[in-house]
């Protein structure tokens, strides 16, 4: 039976961080009782799992950037050639971040945990654009953590183009994949 419960308040816990994306992207100033409401419980629940709203928030920063690495791991980067690795992390990772855009785009709780996991990501994202620059993607003597800096900014950009929630081909995790790649291996200039 402990079992059971322990399923429902994992169900209950998701339940509550979808929501409280959905309503914290729609009013960042939205009440725990807002959030209990559209995760289709009682605000008591809600107060269980999460004592308060700076709980709340800490634990959608922990569960959106540990859904980040889920993601990089997901793609099997150390699997294919830098180049393949590098787009379908970009993919996955374009996934995540349009499903967590009030989180990853806010500045949302940045406890042990979660700074913990940035750094992971940080790391392994810093990893895979080695790769790259030995298999000859990036110049032998390109500043990894600036290209990290730009790699994280045209993420950014790309969910965030302007038009793009006009343009469902904007919205496209494969199509912000392949124009964040594109750029940042080739820039704005003319392809020799």
């Amino acid at each position: 039976m402990g079992r059971a419960l322990r399923a429902d308040a994992e169900r209950s816990v998701r339940a509550i961080l979808e929501a409280a994306e959905r309503v914290l992207a729609q009013d960042a100033g939205a009440s725990m009782e807002q959030i209990a409401e559209a995760a289709g419980l009682t605000r008591i629940t809600v107060h269980r799992r999460f004592a308060n709203r700076q709980a709340l928030l800490e634990a959608l920063a922990v569960s959106a950037k540990q859904q980040l690495i889920d993601a990089i791991e997901e793609a099997r980067p150390d699997a294919a050639p830098a180049l393949v690795a590098l787009y379908r992390v970009t993919v996955n990772v374009m996934r995540v971040k349009n499903t967590w855009r009030y989180t990853l785009s806010h500045a949302t709780a940045h406890t042990v945990a979660a700074a913990a996991l940035w750094a992971e990501i940080d790391a392994r994202t810093v990893e895979l654009l080695n790769r790259a620059q030995r298999e000859g993607l990036l110049a032998p003597d390109a500043d990894l953590e600036w290209t990290r800096q730009v790699y994280y900014a045209l993420l950014s950009e790309a969910l965030n183009r302007p038009g793009a929630d006009q343009d469902p081909a904007a919205q496209d995790p494969d199509e912000q994949a392949t124009l964040v790649i594109d750029t940042l291996l080739h820039g704005a200039g003319p392809r020799g």
